[in-house]
Order: structure tokens, then sequence, then C-alpha cells
């Protein structure tokens, strides 16, 4: 009892990120300890700890009574009473029960009200109130309602066939208000009243559900199919008008051009010998493959029409039978329509049975929900509480403490989406406003806040923890200044040169050990290496531009007369003065954030050209900025800040590509001629060069190599399309968007196909393709409802060419359960017409759009080549996609 005292007052005041519960916790477990040793189910425990504290206050308020009944807080808030009603062998019996926890059963129900119901009523109870009754059944109804009421959702059930339990993941709806007028005890005469008058209601609805369940599944078969539709299936084919064709004509239209088929078999001549002519059966060698009847002699069938159509049939039958066909369709129209409304009327009554005033005077208000992840055996646990101050859902998920919505609790609580469900509902007397009010100092009249709420123990209690959080933090502090004055010190030191580093992760790469085409001797590289090695042991924290701009001992010659000398400012690095050759330096490739890390990894090597000449500065830059790209690859970077999109090698090196194409991509970057912008950039990208003439053709397979680079630029063309789907898509432009979105889509699904880090979150962008087809379908379907034949054409439109081409694409992955969703409510938004009263050119557009969205394998229509892309660059291409995704950040998307 002590402990948890103390950890909920930490949880009110403590200046610390969580709380520990670890010395509460074990308290709890030793004393709840199951004999059998396995883990405690969370109703049982919570039951156990409802009762151990419900004794503490006992034991306590005995203690302090002075002669008077002692009042226990946990009986007063959580526990109620009901009174058991009922008849056991025709005797009636009446028993007064407290309850805490009431439980309720999840399975074959909808919402809670059913649960309640099913769980008030136990047996048999039609002759309950009568004198001669000899049924056995019972009704509970409350008495005394807990000002803190919690319902026990009973969401596991032994599975005698398999011998273990599981969890029921069905839906169960529950309301933010619930009012409990009809459980009550008081008004138990108007509700047995109204339970008779439901129990009608709901017989009758079910024949009417009958009757029209035989309006649209009509037939004796198996397969059955709407009245209505089969009445226009016989109507149209009365009024199909025949158009004969022979077999032969097929063969003929689909022979070769070459001339296989006879003279005498042509369309004209069968016209003219008609089904019946002997000369049919030695028809050529062709018609007897096609029909597969080689060893016997074979009849041509007679004219047959084009399309199932009457063969003979009189105006004035087709006059009769047209008129009997419309006259009927009207009257099961009618009569479908007629038992829809009443079907609706009766489910509308059976709502409103309990909402007249003298049945919304119990309202109680959900205050908290415990949801459970995961399976019978094992899940994980969290919670949903109100803020009343702030008016607002709050979720506790262990140390995180977060901002949530109705919708959110929703999708999580209520079941049936996910492995996710609410096992615990806890509700509160809304009109026991002390629950939730705030509390005020009697003196000065003052609202209380943290820790003035608590009493003085607690509050001390706190405060000394809060001294000691806070000592730790300054004893932390003085350990890690301790550890940099320790690091400092050390670096003052002087040291030898260190030994040769271990290479990085993907090898350091082998051409740079080859010879260039140099003046440099054998005892030149040698001496280039110990300057390396030197190099990398020191530390040089100084900027990029400091480094530039730095002057060496060889002060830089003045420009040639065909050389010009320009002021270029590079992002994150500075702004240089540049000597470039007329045409010879291109300013959007020294923009690109590759030549960016190269001109600062040349300049942080300015000390080893200076000392060792280009080939060791070579060595140092390419070092460097081979380090600083594996860096990179290996961070985890927000979505907005996609280094694969800066550098082709990051992309490289996240999808293990081979060592020999990262290494030859990084020597044509310094080997670029875009850096002849002064002398020692020039003289380091001579010797890339050099080394890129080395590589002979069978040490690194241009196909591959190329094959790689494809991929990267396959990459880099799928975060185009991306990037302005989800422009388009934040412009409400959802017809542009979704043909970016669908290729975006199709063309990662196939880089992921190769590694995971090949292409963008699949998740993200199936759920924009997802958003703009149902925006999509909503814009059509309101169109359609509009009536105007313009905007019906144009809804249509927007369904055949958009709409029903994709649903295969988002069918075709049967594990996408969102996709699959989204598919049933775009078709049973359209099936939802079917019934409905409209005009006849609406409903024959309706019939003949409706197989094509519910049958997406009739007709797969191929999209358009993809839409053009404009030209970006690099710089300019993830300045646009950090800017679409931090937008999205800010922006929540369903289910991400």
């Amino acid at each position: 009892m002590r402990e948890l005292r103390y950890l909920f007052a930490l949880l009110v005041g403590s200046k610390r990120k969580y709380v520990d519960p670890s010395r509460a916790v074990e308290i709890l477990k030793d004393a709840f300890k199951s004999n059998d040793s396995q883990q405690q189910d969370v109703s049982e425990f919570t039951h156990k700890l409802l009762d151990w504290l419900e004794d503490a206050f006992q034991i306590k308020a005995e203690e302090e009574r002075d002669g008077e009944k002692p009042k226990n807080p946990m009986v007063e808030l959580f526990y109620g009473r009901f009174l058991a009603v009922g008849v056991l062998e025709g005797k009636k019996f009446e028993n007064t029960e407290m309850f805490g926890q009431y439980p309720l059963q999840v399975n074959g129900f909808k919402d809670l009200h059913e649960c309640l119901e099913a769980a008030m009523i136990e047996g048999e109870i039609e002759s309950l109130h009568s004198e001669n009754s000899a049924k056995s059944g019972q009704e509970h109804w409350f008495t005394e309602l807990p000002p803190v009421l919690t319902f026990e959702l009973s969401r596991f059930e032994f599975n005698q066939a398999l011998g273990r339990p599981e969890k029921i993941h069905n839906k169960l709806e529950f309301p933010p208000i619930l009012y409990l007028d009809r459980y009550m005890h008081k008004n138990r005469e108007i509700t047995r009243i109204k339970r008779d008058e439901i129990k009608r209601l709901k017989e009758y609805l079910t024949v009417l559900q009958q009757r029209l369940e035989r309006y649209l599944s009509y037939g004796s078969g198996p397969k059955r199919f709407p009245l209505v539709d089969v009445l226009q299936y016989a109507l149209e084919f009365a009024s199909s008008k025949p158009v004969c064709t022979s077999p032969v004509d097929d063969l003929g239209a689909s022979a070769p051009s070459s001339g296989t088929l006879p003279a005498q078999t042509s369309p004209s001549t069968i016209d003219q010998q008609g089904p019946s002519s002997s000369d049919v059966p030695s028809t050529s060698p062709v018609q007897r493959s096609v029909i597969h009847k080689p060893f016997t002699q074979s009849r041509i069938p007679p004219d047959l029409p084009m399309h199932p159509a009457p063969r003979h049939i009189t105006e004035e039958e087709l006059s009769v039978l047209e008129g009997c066909l419309h006259r009927w369709r009207t009257e099961v129209e009618n009569d479908t329509r007629d038992l829809q409304e009443s079907i609706s009327r009766i489910h509308r009554t059976i709502e409103l049975m309990y909402s007249d005033k003298t049945m919304v005077q119990v309202p109680y208000r959900l205050h908290a929900v415990l949801v459970h992840e995961g399976q019978a055996n094992a899940g994980h646990y969290w919670a949903y509480i109100y803020d009343h101050h702030q008016n607002r859902w709050m979720k506790y998920n262990d140390i995180s403490v977060t901002k949530s919505t109705w919708e959110e609790l929703e999708r999580d609580s209520f079941g049936g989406y996910r492995n996710a469900s609410a096992y615990c509902l806890m509700y509160i007397n809304d009109k026991e406003q002390y629950l939730i009010q705030e509390e005020f100092n009697k003196e000065t009249g003052q609202i209380l806040l943290g820790m003035d709420t608590l009493p003085s123990d607690l509050r001390d209690y706190v405060k000394e923890d809060n001294k000691r959080f806070e000592k730790e933090l300054e004893e932390w502090d003085a350990e890690l200044a301790q550890k940099a004055q320790q690091e400092k010190l050390l670096s003052q030191i002087p040291r030898a040169p260190a030994p040769s580093p271990a290479p990085v992760q993907a090898g350091e790469p082998e051409y740079l050990e080859q010879p260039s085409r140099t003046d440099l001797s054998k005892h030149l590289k040698e001496d280039s290496v110990q300057a390396i090695n030197k190099a990398l042991a020191e530390q040089e924290d100084r900027g990029p531009e400091a480094i530039m701009d730095t002057s060496s001992d060889n002060a830089p010659a003045p420009p040639a007369p065909n050389q010009r000398v320009v002021e270029v400012a590079i992002p994150d690095v500075g702004t240089f003065v540049i000597e470039s050759e007329e045409g010879g330096y291109d300013d959007e490739v020294m923009l690109t954030p590759n030549m960016q890390g190269i001109i600062m990894a040349i300049g942080k090597a300015r000390n080893v050209y200076d000392r060792c000449g280009p080939e060791a500065g070579f060595f140092k830059a390419i070092k460097l900025e081979y380090a600083r790209l594996l860096k990179l690859a290996q961070e985890d970077p927000p979505p907005e800040c996609d280094y694969r999109l800066r550098h082709a090698i990051v992309y490289f090196i996240q999808n293990q590509a081979p060592k020999k194409i990262i290494e030859r991509t990084l020597l044509e970057q310094f080997g670029d001629h875009n850096l002849s912008f002064d002398e020692r950039c020039r003289n380091i990208m001579k010797v890339a060069q050099a080394k890129l003439e080395l590589i002979k053709p069978d040490e690194v397979n241009m196909e591959e190599y190329e094959r790689w680079h494809q991929d990267y630029r396959n990459f880099r063309e799928t975060t185009m399309f991306l990037m302005v789907g989800l422009e388009f898509f934040q412009k409400k432009s959802y017809m542009e968007a979704l043909l970016y979105l669908i290729y975006a889509y199709q063309n990662n699904k196939e880089l992921l196909s190769k590694g995971p880090y090949r292409g963008h979150d699949e998740e993200l962008i199936s759920h924009y393709r997802r958003e703009c087809l149902l925006k999509l379908n909503e814009h059509a379907a309101a169109l359609f409802e509009s009536g105007d034949d313009q905007e019906v054409n144009n809804g249509l439109i927007i369904m055949n060419e958009l709409i029903v081409p994709c649903l295969p694409l988002l069918l075709v992955d049967e594990m996408e359960e969102k996709d699959i969703v989204a598919v049933e409510d775009m078709r049973n938004r359209w099936c939802s017409y079917l019934g409905q009263e409209m005009e006849p050119n609406l409903q024959e557009k309706l019939t003949d759009f409706l197989p094509k969205l519910l049958d997406c394998s009739t007709e797969i229509k191929g999209f358009n080549d993809p839409p053009k892309l404009p030209s970006y660059s690099t710089h300019e291409l993830c300045e646009r996609y950090a800017r679409i995704m931090m937008s999205l950040s800010r922006t929540p998307a369903d289910g991400r």
C-alpha cells in the first residue's frame, strides 16, 4: 500500500522523464504469485489488486473510526449492487449482490448494449412474472451504480479442439456516453415493455429480411441473382435481333493472308451451299484440325447468331413480352424498395426505443480504455485515458505518453481491424463532478495543481526524490566534464605516427595502390603513405571555407588569358573565387552534394598535398571522402533527409554493391573535369584520371557497373514520381497525382524486390495511392448522384479510365489488407445504388458499368506511357523532396 502511494505520488510530481515502478511491481508479484507459477490473466490480476486495496483501506478505516461504521473508498468508488430476480424450478427468488468489475461476453454481439442486454437476462424469462411459471431464468437490475463503473470484456475463450486459449478479435463498439437507465431496477416495468416491443419488431424484421432476400437472391440453383436483373436480362434477350453467321466465317476471318483456305470454303460459297451441302465434309484439312476430328467426317453446324437472341418471334409476341417484363420489373423494383424502406424504419425505431427523456437520466462517460494487442498467450498492453481538463484523449504506452484522438482509440479498441482490442472499459458517472473537478485551496480558493494536490507526507517524499535526481544530474555533468578534460590533455601529448588504419567496411580501393603515370618516384610514394597515416591521426576541425581559403606555400600563378575568374557560392561549403577555362566549368555540377564533398575532402588534404605532392593529397582526400560517405550510409536519418538522393555511393554501400563498382564510381567523381578550377584540384583530378586509365577491362564488369548505375537512375526517377505525385495530392489534384503515384509504386516495388534499401517506404506510397483512388471514387459517385447527363458521364469516365484499371493493381497482393478493404469500400459504394429509385438512363448506365467494377479481370486496361518528368538538379530534387516529406510529417496519414 505504501509503495503504491509513493508510486502514484511520483507520477504526479516527479521531475524524471519516467518513474521506475519496480519496487511496487515486485511486491505485487510476490503477493499474487500463483501455486503453478503461471502467468496471471490481466482481469484476474485486477480483481486481486482491487481486493487487496479494499482490504488495506478497510484496515486503515477501522483503525481511524470513532464509533462510526468505517467507510472504504474502494467500495464507495468501484462497487455497486444489483438485484437478481428470477424463477428456479417454478419458485421465485430475489437476491441482492455486490459487484465490482462487471463481466460481459463479447462473442456474438456487435455493441456494448447488446452485451449488457445478454448479461442482464439469463434463461427463459417469458413467464417470469406469471404466477404459474415452471421455467427457470433470471433478470439482473442495477439498484446502485458505483461512481466508477468497470466492464470486463471477455475476449478469451478456450478452444476444446486445439486444447488452448484463443483471443476473440470480433469488433465490439462502445459509446463515449453510456445511458444505463434501461438496466435500473426503478425502470424495470417500462424496460420490460420496451424489450417486448423490440422483440416483436425483431421478429417482424426477420420476416421482412427473408422476403427481401428472395428478391435479391432469386433462383432455385446454386447461383442466384437479383430478380430485377433477371427480368432485365430476359428483356434484353427478347429485344435482341439475331445476326447469323457460320463458324467458317470466323475461321476465314482468322486465317492467314497467304490463302490457306481454298476458294470453295470462302464465306460466299458456304452461304450459297448452306449447312446441308454434301460437299462440306470434304473441306480442307484446316477445318478438320480446328474441330479436332481428324479420323471422322464432321458436319458444319447450322448458322449461329453472333450473340444470344430469339430465333423466331413475331412483333406481336415481342410487344406483349416486353410489356410484361417492363411491368414485372417495375413491380419488383417497387416491392424491393418498399421492403428496404420498411427494414430501415424498423431499425430506426429500435435504435430510438430508449431515447425518450425518462431513459437518459443516468449518463456515464467513458474515462479509460485498456487495450491488449496480441494473442491469448502473449501480447502488449496500453491504455487510453480521457483528460477532462484539456478535453482530449491521452495514450499511455509504457514510458510514452502522447496526445490521441477518438478515431485512434476506435481503431485500436473496437477490434476486428487487427489483433488489438479493448479488454476493459471504465465509465464514470457524468453527474458526479467531484470525480473530475479540480481541487481548491480551502484558505486562498486557488486551484491546486501538481504536488500541491498531495498530502504532506507524499509531498515531502517527492521533494526528496527530486533532490536525489538533481544530485544525479550534477554528478553526471561532472563526470562528463572530467572525461572531456582527460581527452583534451591526451590530445596535447605528442604522439608517434599512427599505424596504418584498418580498412573501412567495403575495403580500401585497390586501384589506388597502383602507380600512376607521373614522375613521382617510389621513394616519394613511400613518403606519401607515411604522410597519409600521420594526417589521419591529426584533428582537422576547421570549416571547409577556412580550409579552402588557407594559402599554401606556393601562391597560385595569375590566371592565364584564356581563363576566367568567377565567384561561386556552394551550399554547405562556402564562397570561392574559382579559375576556369572558358567552357570548362559547369555551375550545376559544382552545386551537387558529390562535388561539395570532394571539394571539402581536397581542402582537408591540403597539408598532405603541400608536403608530399598530388598523389599523396589524392590518397588523403579520397579516403576522407569515402569515410564520410560510409558514415552517412550507416546513419538512420529522418525521411526528409535521404542521403541516397545526394550520393550514389551511399546508395551502393547500403545495398552492398561490389567493391569494384564503388571504387570506380568514386574515382570517376574525383576525375570530373569540373575540378579544374584551381591548381590543387586540377592535379588531384589528373591523378584520379590516371588511376581510371589503369583499370583493366577484365577487372570491372562494365555491364554490372551499368546495371547498378541504371538502378540508381531508376531510384531517382521513382523519387521524382513519388514527389510530384505527393505535390499534386496536397494540391487536391487527385487525377494528376494518381498516375504519378501508380508509377512510383510499380517502380518502387521492382526496386524493393532486389533489396530492402533499393527503394522508398512501400506503405507510404501505397497509402497515398489508395487515398487518391478513394477520393476519386467519392468524386465520381457524387457526379453520378447529381443526375446531370454531362456530370454522370464525367463520373463514369473517371471510373472506367482511372479507377477500374487500378483495382487489379490493388488486389494483386493479398497481404495488403488495407488495399483490399479500400476496393471493397469502392465497390460497396456503387452497389448501394442497386434498388434505389433513379431515372431509366441512369439505371442503364449503372447496369452497364457495375460488371466492370465487380470483375476487373473482364477489362484490364493498360495505362498510358509514364507521365513526363521535369528535369531536376540533385540540389533541387533534394530540396523539394525534403519539403514534401516534412509537410507529410505534419499531416498524419491514416494507418501510418
